[in-house]
């Protein structure tokens, strides 16, 4: 009937056809083409759809308007796209969203987004590392979001059920993307709202905006393992596409049905479903992949039922081995029952991970653990904790899962198992992943990756580096980070390559090792066929060279055992079971099966036998800049080394372990050494860990600096070990190491990692030796814990000094070979340092050098812990807390900027709980880790902390909304409180309000920062800025980098003007001119105490500047200001000059880089500090151009005037003197003229005049240096100073700092100028870091 009545309207339409291009009607002609090709696209015939469709296109681009090509231009790419011809798509879609813009068609532009996004969609399934397809299905599927909804709030769009409809396939299209990134809950989220839209708007029953849901939704729930709610929406949807007539909907629900079938094992119920589905495929004329695909899952499902059949019949045997063991109980057979009963268990364990029976697995796994305790084998007992471990992931009990993966991770450290600790890792990265956590997942793979290169098991390498690609690429956007490990990865792969083809060129020499199955015999057991294995295979049509084919032919050692062959045997991500279900959408291609996911998904992992996603259930942005906030901390640098290492060497050594065991079953298949055990892999310390690998190569100065000792050393691995990669000496002096003299004794340090630019660091050096010196075994200072405080370094009798030429100092080191004495004025105990370095040796772990310098620190006491910086990790900090426990008390704690989580948060709490300091000050400074919202749960359950704690600062933690009910308990409870800073975190509106209902009057919060967190709405600012105007001492707030609108700026006034505000941090917010001046009018208003001010890259710009300054000058109390990034330019420089000559002015640090002041502007502001006596710190970086001016030579000797008498002019010369400054001029030929003519030095020309005038104001500049005598630190960097500039007016800075050392840091590359007294840092702390 169906057929019939498409035939008729296929004549009528070519009737219409033929009549209009008769008639000469290209309207009608274009219009009955296209009805034409809908026909045939609706009946699945797509080639002959897109000849139609040409044809419209062709006949309305030569003869009719523009807007006559939307229609067609949605039309062939939508048929494109069903052809899996996306660059054709692409095309014409975007020609179809062009067309739109130019004819303001909101409406035309919300389809053109929705068919660009599924276009883009498709292209990421298919793709293996498209980066920008997933970028831009999520940026067209969102905006398609917000036209859609901006088209439903127009009253003459209100009723249309087709706006309705869009606003539908919107949310079935983003919880769709969601799916297929395997962020599940926020799948749901959105399928669901999108049912519900349908509900509350009355869409009919049978609607295919409803299949389309249902459809989705049953996908979900497979993935969940809600087989009841599955069932549900899959047969939904079948009802609804039989209903409506849509042929290829009804067989993809049969697809999904049968998969539902699969999954719980009714084999025949699954291949009737795919029969059906079969039946209706086979109806429609360009399906052929999904008929071939059909057919593939038919196949499978065959197979899988013998695999039940065989299972079912070793279990029978299997019990009838656990009765002989139980009969062969104390005697000599034990054993042998015990060997046959894990042989029978390891192939049971394969085949139900082979057709995915979970509940079987973790049955056999646990029985294999009894086993494996009763033969006292700790390996066999690792390996069944992964495989129940693996259980529990796949029957998606995450906290079970990790629980016994931590377990297997623990006994294979015990034994020395790199491989095993190196599965295992991977795993834990898998289960966080699914759990949420991505940043901890990405730690583990790169843990997994430290030890597979230990152990130089390249398959695992590999599998480690895909997981890291794919949590780089999916999880947090990071394109740069995904292409280096997408080459690392290519490297790697065409190594195994390599190496299998000397393999197979090897065994053909060696015919009679040879065995008749070859490697098939190592997956004898698997013969009947994995169901995933099939679909994998499947998928590989569509898809490029993958790790899969090459990984096939490489197992690993750990084959040998069963449970580790199938964990890693399983080639494709977990999603490739959704072979058996072609489309996700209906209004997505026919051909975009989920098999085509299999390379844009998770990585080839290391347990996936599954047939289910165990994909994190959370997708947050806050994520993303949690790891931004400390991924520059992890040293991604290794990665490259080691696989350069390793590359060379494995595929050697593989081939000659291979021929060394020739002899063995397995020899012509295994890539890598076969041994009876897979402790051949042993580390030489069975305590080694991968957190020793990742500390040494960051301590830049410490485990670089490369040290040698005369004496027996009780860290002899770490004295030995060290790899001595400072920084290039000079000339020819690399690796060469200077003797220091201590008493008795003799040090040898390579001193080339201590010397910046043409001087030493002196401080750094003593800091050094001293730590060097305490690890000595045969010191008795040592046992008591004392440390040397070194006053002076002496060579050839002078005490050295930074500020000395290196050059003189390489001439006694090197070509003299004198050594330098080390002068130790006093000792000094440190305790902790001592407990530190104990811990170590005890537990045979290599001292943090970094950690060891910080301890050493003598500017501040015991009770002061300050260790940030140093690669710190949850397992390398274990020695540490250890000794902490000892240490107990503590004021200060400062583990910032190192790579700690929620372990080292759980340790800290129980030494604080166990301490006896129930009272006083506690700070804590934990900003840039990677702490959790848990970890705010280890401070609400410590009383200690609760009572003691004073500051808290938690910001670039990754702590997103989770942690609002901690951070509320905290800020109710910790009634010492005065400090928090919560910058960075992943936060939005929700913590905020949390935060503000919180607040009252009795509590003594008097210092907030909250900045750089995102979104926060203006509601929610507005009744925090309330609440804090409540507080009595609150008077230091920080809202940097966070978007102020109108109503923001109002609450912030009313806050200033309520109250005594001593900090506003604002830089970033974007407040302008009109707010800014708003709010320094309202700071004015009142007496204030306000102290620091910052309004950094606020839009600030000269016509306001003038009166922002006046308000500023008119509070009086501000000691540091901050206007970097203001558009003040040199017309406003006379407000900036104002406030400095106010003799009132109390500014001590002036912040105006990038403020377009011109080189006059520089002038003028240092100028007029010749009267200032407050300003000690001015920045002026990047306000000058001084290369693009012409400046020939002068003298430029610095000169202090003289009171009453005018500034002598410069001197301009030709001839070049010591002190001269050139800068060349930008035509040749000008150099060759006459510069001057005349006795009065005027200029010759026009050109010369310009030039002569930037001389006179580099010449004011020096002199103004000169007389801004109160001046502790200057930064003229990126101005384009000459050398010769530099030089100048660092003589004119040195001249006039009476009684003070002056210091400078020059970077020529980078434009670095920076003047500084002797106690002033110019740079190397971080923002985040500064403490007032």
């Amino acid at each position: 009937m169906a057929k019939r009545r498409d035939e008729e309207e296929l004549n009528v339409a070519r009737r219409g056809f033929k009549d209009a291009a008769r008639e000469g009607n290209h309207e009608e002609e274009a219009r009955w083409a296209n009805v034409l090709g809908d026909i045939y696209k609706q009946r699945g015939e797509y080639v002959e759809a897109l000849k139609w469709l040409r044809i419209d296109y062709e006949v309305s681009v030569k003869h009719l308007p523009c807007k006559q090509l939307l229609p067609t231009c949605q039309s062939l790419g939508e048929v494109y796209l069903r052809l899996d011809q996306f660059k054709d798509a692409l095309i014409y879609q975007k020609k179809h969203l062009e067309l739109a813009k130019d004819s303001d068609d909101l409406v035309e532009q919300q389809r053109a987004s929705t068919q660009l996004g599924r276009t883009y969609h498709e292209m990421f399934l298919l793709s293996e590392n498209d980066h920008h397809a997933i970028r831009n299905a999520k940026k067209y599927f969102k905006s398609a979001m917000k036209l859609v909804d901006k088209l439903r709030e127009n009253e003459s769009c209100k009723r249309s059920t087709v706006f309705l409809k869009e606003f539908i396939d919107a949310h079935n299209n983003i919880g769709l993307l969601e799916l297929d990134l395997d962020n599940l809950e926020e799948a749901e989220k959105f399928l669901l709202q999108g049912l519900k839209i349908c509900d509350e708007e009355e869409i009919p029953e049978n609607d295919d905006a409803r299949s389309r849901l249902h459809h989705n939704l049953g996908k979900l729930y497979l993935e969940l393992r809600d087989w009841g709610k599955a069932r549900v929406h899959i047969e939904k949807d079948i009802v609804i596409c039989k209903r409506i007539g849509h042929p290829l909907g009804e067989s993809k629900g049969f697809i999904n049905l049968g998969e539902l079938h699969y999954r719980i094992q009714k084999y025949g119920e699954a291949i009737r479903c795919y029969q059906k589905a079969l039946d209706i495929a086979k109806l429609m004329e360009d399906e052929d992949a999904l008929v071939s695909q059909i057919n593939q899952n038919i196949k499978i499902v065959k197979e899988a039922a013998q695999v039940l059949e065989e299972l079912e019949r070793d279990e029978q045997e299997l019990k009838k081995l656990m009765r002989s063991t139980c009969r062969a109980r104390g005697t000599s057979n034990e054993r042998k029952c015990l060997l046959e009963q894990k042989a029978c268990l390891d192939s049971l364990i394969d085949k139900s991970s082979t057709i995915s029976v979970w509940p079987k697995h973790r049955e056999f796994a646990k029985r294999i653990k009894k086993v494996a305790t009763e033969l006292c084998d700790k390996e066999k007992l690792s390996d069944s904790y992964l495989a129940i471990g693996e259980s529990y992931q796949k029957l998606r009990n995450f906290s079970k899962a990790r629980k016994w993966y931590m377990k297997s991770w623990n006994i294979y450290k015990s034994i020395g198992n790199l491989e095993g600790q190196a599965l295992a890792k991977i795993n834990i990265g898998e289960v966080l992943d699914s759990s949420g956590d991505w940043v901890g997942a990405l730690e583990a793979f790169e843990d997994g990756y430290r030890l597979a290169i230990e152990g130089k098991l390249l398959p695992v390498q590999l599998s480690a580096l895909e997981n890291m690609h794919y949590s780089h690429m999916i999880r947090f956007d990071n394109l740069e980070e995904a292409r280096k490990l997408q080459r690392d990865i290519q490297k790697l792969r065409q190594l195994l390559k390599d190496t299998d083809a000397l393999r197979n060129r090897g065994s053909d020499y060696c015919s009679e090792t040879d065995t008749e199955g070859g490697e098939y015999s190592i997956y004898s057991s698997d013969s009947c066929g994995s169901p995933d294995r099939h679909k994998a295979s499947a998928s590989k049509i569509h898809l490029p060279n993958h790790v899969e084919e090459i990984d096939e032919n490489a197992p690993l050692v750990s084959l040998l055992h069963g449970r580790k062959k199938n964990s890693f045997n399983a080639k494709m991500p977990q999603k490739t079971n959704n072979s058996c279900m072609p489309e996700s959408s209906i209004r997505h291609t026919s051909k975009s099966d989920d098999n085509q996911q299999a390379s844009g998904r998770k990585r080839p992992r290391i347990i996936v036998s599954d047939d289910e996603s165990d994909e994190p259930i959370e997708s947050d942005r806050s994520k993303r800049r949690a790891y931004e906030s400390h991924v520059g901390n992890i040293v991604a640098s290794d990665i490259d080394i080691k696989l350069e290492e390793t590359t060379a060497t494995n595929a050697v050594q593989d081939l000659a372990h291979h021929n060394a065991a020739s002899k063995d079953v397995l020899s012509s298949s295994m890539p890598v050494q076969i041994e009876e055990s897979v402790c051949s892999f042993k580390s030489k310390k069975s305590n080694s860990t991968a957190d020793n690998d990742a500390v040494l190569p960051n301590s830049n100065r410490s485990a670089a600096s490369g040290l040698k000792s005369d004496g027996n050393c009780a860290f002899g691995d770490f004295l030995a070990n060290q790899k001595y990669a400072g920084f290039n000496l000079p000339e020819h002096e690399n690796d060469q190491f200077v003797a220091f003299k201590i008493g008795d004794e003799t040090i040898q340090l390579d001193v080339s990692s201590f010397i910046d630019g043409d001087a030493l660091d002196v401080e750094s050096l003593k800091v050094e030796i001293a730590c060097v010196y305490f690890l000595q075994p045969s010191e008795e200072k040592r046992s008591k814990g004392l440390l040397p405080v070194i006053g002076q370094l002496k060579c050839c009798g002078k005490a050295l000094c930074s500020a000395d030429p290196i050059a003189d100092l390489r001439h006694f080191l090197y070509e003299k070979n004198v050594g330098i004495d080390v002068i130790i004025t006093g000792w000094v105990p440190k305790r902790l340092m001592k407990l530190y370095a104990d811990n170590c040796q005890e537990m045979s772990e290599v001292p943090n050098m970094k950690l060891l310098k910080k301890l050493y620190n003598l500017e501040v006491s015991e009770d002061e812990i300050l260790i940030s910086d140093c690669a710190l990790q949850d397992l390398s900090i274990s020695p540490f807390l250890t000794a902490l426990q000892v240490h107990r008390t503590v004021a200060v704690l400062d583990l910032s900027h190192n790579l700690l989580g929620n372990e080292t948060m759980e340790r800290l709490q129980q030494i604080f709980a166990l301490s006896s300091q129930k009272y006083g000050s506690l700070i804590l400074d934990l900003h840039c880790n990677r702490f959790g919202p848990t970890a705010l749960f280890q401070i609400c359950e410590c009383p200690v902390i609760v009572a003691r704690l004073e500051v808290l600062n938690l910001s670039q933690n990754r702590l997103t909304d989770a942690c609002s009910s901690y951070l509320c308990a905290i800020l109710e409870n910790c009634k010492a409180l005065y400090n928090l800073n919560i910058e960075a975190c992943s936060i939005t509106s929700r913590t905020i309000q949390k935060i503000a209902d919180t607040l009252h009057e009795g509590l003594v919060l008097s210092h907030l920062s909250i900045g750089k967190n995102y979104p926060i709405s203006g509601n929610a600012m507005a009744n925090l800025l309330v609440k804090l105007a409540s507080l009595k001492r609150f008077s230091e707030l920080s809202l940097a980098g966070i978007k102020l609108n109108k109503a923001m700026v109002d609450g912030l006034c009313e806050l200033a003007r309520s109250s005594s505000m001593s900090s506003l941090s604002l830089g970033g917010t974007q407040i302008g001119v009109e707010g800014a001046i708003k709010l320094t009018g309202a700071l004015s208003s009142r007496p204030q105490e306000l102290v620091k001010l910052d309004l950094s890259c606020c839009g600030l710009t000269s016509p306001g500047i003038t009166q922002i300054c006046a308000n500023i000058a008119s509070i009086g109390s501000v000691t540091e200001l901050n206007l970097n990034g203001s558009s003040i330019g040199s017309e406003c420089c006379d407000a900036l000059a104002a406030i400095l000559m106010d003799q009132q002015c109390s500014l001590k640090c002036l912040a105006l880089n990038k403020c377009n002041l011109g080189l006059a502007g520089v002038v003028q502001i240092i100028q007029v500090l010749s009267g200032n006596d407050s300003l000690e710190e001015l920045h002026l970086a990047d306000n000058a151009a001084v290369p693009s001016e012409r400046i020939i030579q002068f003298d430029l000797t610095p000169t202090r005037p003289k009171s009453n008498a005018a500034a002598p002019e410069p001197e301009c010369k030709m001839n070049t003197e010591a002190e001269a400054l050139e800068v060349a001029d930008s035509e040749d030929e000008d150099m060759k003229r006459p510069a001057f003519s005349g006795q009065d030095g005027s200029c010759a020309s026009s050109c010369q005049k310009n030039s002569f005038t930037c001389c006179q104001l580099i010449q004011d500049l020096s002199s103004a240096i000169c007389l801004a005598t109160q001046l502790q630190s200057l930064d003229l960097s990126k101005n384009r100073f000459s050398g010769e500039v530099i030089d100048a007016l660092y003589t004119s800075w040195s001249s006039s700092r009476a009684g003070l050392q002056s210091q400078k840091h020059i970077v020529a590359k980078d434009h670095i100028v920076h003047f500084f007294t002797e106690g002033k840092k110019c740079c190397g702390i971080k923002p985040c870091c500064k403490r007032d």
